[in-house]
């Protein structure tokens, strides 16, 4: 997947959060601020002061494209992003408010796309993601599913060698259950032996499925047995802490609790923190004595939804425990040669696949209402 983009740099906390009425609310609280209060509030940048131009986000036509301080528009509708691992938050899509938004990401964003996100162990979404995260790579270089972001050659290569079509999203099951982190950045063998490869498409099918928890038309993953978590009471109280007791797998927060919860989820990291946790955290920033400005803006009561999305986080996170040994476990045998590959055409990758396709189908806005040139 030649094309590779670092993540987006917000510069400034208060334009994601995980309630998009918060947002709303820091939007009306910042343009009704003048002067000084609103520059606190803003919180400048190199990048980015309220007396910035911008352009549009490409996706994203309702956007002002004028300085922030002298037109700051209506509030642009939240989109919906992959925040941290797993964690599912909002952004506001203004280029004026963020200090590197990666348009090029924007542009390529549809229905049809999946991005790769490299982490410890890979992660893919259909959301954009947006935040403390590692490499991107998309699925598709232009709009629609076309164009695969995989290095020319390579498909067909593996088709004649597995005897069968391969598709770019076997590819991406590939790597979900063979790619690993080295000293050289993330590796991916390719099996030479094709009964290697179908296990490996296998069992990163099912990685796939439950990672994407019911996007792009799926069905929302299941736990086995039947088993469901449940929220066996209601939230009371805003939970200024967790608790979990592993013997009846209850999940205990603002005097509710859900159940079953598998230790699995409960214990599942990623890069050394727990992911129920740090969601759970996020979800509590505002309430943080540390919190100012438009930061300590969010929900007063424990909003019902998130509850709905923690009982599909618990069934994604232990579903992906319960594959963790296999994955660890997993072993692609003997590996395709770099000389192979080479032979093929296919190493190294032609320079034009490691930048952005030319997707432009109609004008941008650029700052200040100009047409971006492209």
């Amino acid at each position: 997947m030649p094309w590779a983009v670092g993540g987006l740099r917000l510069g400034r906390d208060w334009v994601a959060a995980p309630d998009p009425a918060a947002l709303r609310a820091r939007w009306a609280a910042l343009t009704s601020a003048e002067g000084a209060e609103r520059e606190r509030l803003f919180r400048p940048s190199r990048t980015r002061t309220p007396a910035s131009g911008a352009a549009a986000l490409p996706g994203q036509r309702s956007a002002a494209t004028a300085r922030f301080a002298d037109v700051p528009g209506p509030c642009p509708d939240p989109v919906r992003v992959l925040r941290e691992p797993f964690d599912e938050q909002w952004l506001l899509p203004d280029q004026r408010l963020i200090d590197t938004a990666r348009p090029e990401l924007w542009r390529v964003l549809d229905q049809h796309q999946l991005f790769l996100v490299e982490t410890p162990d890979p992660l893919v979404t259909a959301l954009l993601p947006a935040g403390r995260l590692g490499r991107i790579r998309p699925l598709h270089r232009r709009p629609g599913g076309a164009e695969p972001n995989i290095a020319p050659g390579l498909l067909p290569l593996l088709g004649e060698r597995y005897g069968g079509w391969v598709t770019p999203e076997d590819l991406l099951c590939w790597i979900l259950a063979a790619g690993r982190p080295g000293p050289r950045g993330y590796g991916v063998p390719l099996a030479a032996d094709p009964a290697r490869w179908r296990a490996g498409l296998e069992l990163g099918h099912r990685l796939l499925t439950v990672q994407l928890r019911g996007a792009r038309g799926g069905e929302a993953p299941r736990l086995p047995g039947g088993r469901r978590p449940y929220v066996r009471s209601a939230v009371t109280a805003w939970p200024d802490e967790v608790v979990y007791d592993a013997g009846s797998e209850t999940l205990g927060f603002g005097g509710g609790t859900v159940s079953p919860v598998p230790v699995g989820a409960w214990e599942y990291e990623v890069q050394g923190v727990r992911v129920l946790e740090a969601w759970f955290a996020a979800r509590g920033a505002h309430r943080d004595p540390a919190a100012d400005g438009l930061e300590a803006l969010g929900p007063a009561q424990w909003p019902q939804a998130w509850t709905s999305e923690l009982l599909a986080l618990v069934t994604t996170l232990a579903l992906l425990a319960d594959l963790a040994p296999e994955r660890a476990a997993f072993e692609p045998g003997p590996a395709l040669s770099a000389g192979e590959l080479r032979a093929a055409g296919v190493l190294p990758p032609p320079r034009w696949a490691r930048r952005p396709a030319s997707v432009l189908d109609h004008q941008e806005e650029g700052p200040g209402g100009q047409f971006a040139l492209l």
